[in-house]
């Protein structure tokens, strides 16, 4: 990431009370909703133009931002995104795990496979380490309900021909997810909402809960053949990932595949602010394919 690093600004944001040494709210605090923490963000990113990475819950909310504000937003990178409202099923089942279960094992649970919880014990340990030793229990537990209390985004696929102003992102997106994740199948999901022409769903071979724990190379690499597909480090060196398909069957490409791209003409990237001006043309065509229909695009590696 050094070599992706030097090219941009970076941002760090937690939640309230997230941080490690936090201390505890007041008895009575009220812990702000997802839509809440959402709406904190123009004020802290109103000076760049933003690349947003975020996992999980902060996928959710980066989303939320991204759907209020498109102007503010260039491209999201989103790991383990869930885009829906907890169901009825999801909150009897948090609510049993609740009366069974500590809160560092229902985070444990969330983030991780049950495969990845039994055979990888020394990151499940270094994890549970961390969630009961440096984060505030009482922060976190207003966090979590926070989160199981989240609103549906209420995100839309466009069709061809069909209304203009649906809800979608309006940046290119990308979605990643570990093929043994418990969050695989609502990423799955996600893709087949958002618009075709600027998605691209990456599902790492291999991989946990968590892609940037398992495998940071990969991931380093699809964000840089994201943002070079965004006009950005042109020269950056890069491997090929693996080229799949969809389930649909319809035709994919990886990030340097049949797309037309466009490069900056200046020689290195510059800082990603709106203080610095970039020269940066866009691509001429998303995607070129026999049929007229958007394809969905699906990455391996």
């Amino acid at each position: 990431m050094q070599e992706i690093m030097q090219h941009f600004a970076v941002c760090h944001v937690d939640a309230p009370g997230q941080q490690e040494g936090a201390n505890t709210f007041s008895t009575g605090y009220e812990y702000p909703s997802m839509d809440q923490l959402s709406e904190t963000l123009p004020s802290i990113l109103k000076h760049f133009g933003v690349i947003g990475m975020a996992v999980g819950a902060g996928a959710y909310i980066l989303s939320k931002f991204a759907l209020d504000h498109p102007a503010m937003v260039e491209g999201l990178v989103l790991i383990n995104i869930n885009p829906c409202a907890e169901g009825w099923m999801d909150w009897a089942a948090h609510k049993i795990s609740g009366w069974t279960h500590a809160m560092p094992d229902m985070i444990i649970s969330h983030l991780f496979g049950k495969e990845e919880i039994q055979q990888n014990h020394d990151l499940i340990g270094r994890y549970r380490h961390h969630i009961v030793n440096d984060m505030n229990q009482y922060n976190l537990q207003l966090f979590v309900k926070s989160y199981n209390s989240r609103r549906d985004l209420e995100i839309e696929r466009p069709v061809p021909g069909g209304h203009t102003n649906v809800r979608t992102l309006k940046c290119p997106a990308l979605l990643v997810v570990g093929d043994s994740s418990p969050a695989v199948d609502v990423v799955v999901e996600c893709n087949t909402k958002l618009d075709p022409t600027k998605t691209t769903l990456l599902k790492m071979a291999d991989c946990g809960g968590l892609p940037q724990v398992d495998q940071p190379g990969k991931l380093t690499e699809a964000f840089k053949y994201f943002i070079q597909g965004m006009g950005y480090m042109p020269s950056a060196s890069m491997t090929r990932l693996v080229r799949s398909r969809t389930a649909s069957g319809s035709s994919v490409t990886s990030f340097d595949g049949n797309r037309s791209r466009s490069h900056t003409n200046e020689g290195r990237a510059r800082a990603h602010t709106s203080d610095n001006q970039r020269r940066r043309s866009h691509t001429d065509n998303m995607d070129s394919s026999v049929d007229q229909a958007p394809k969905s695009t699906e990455v391996s590696c």
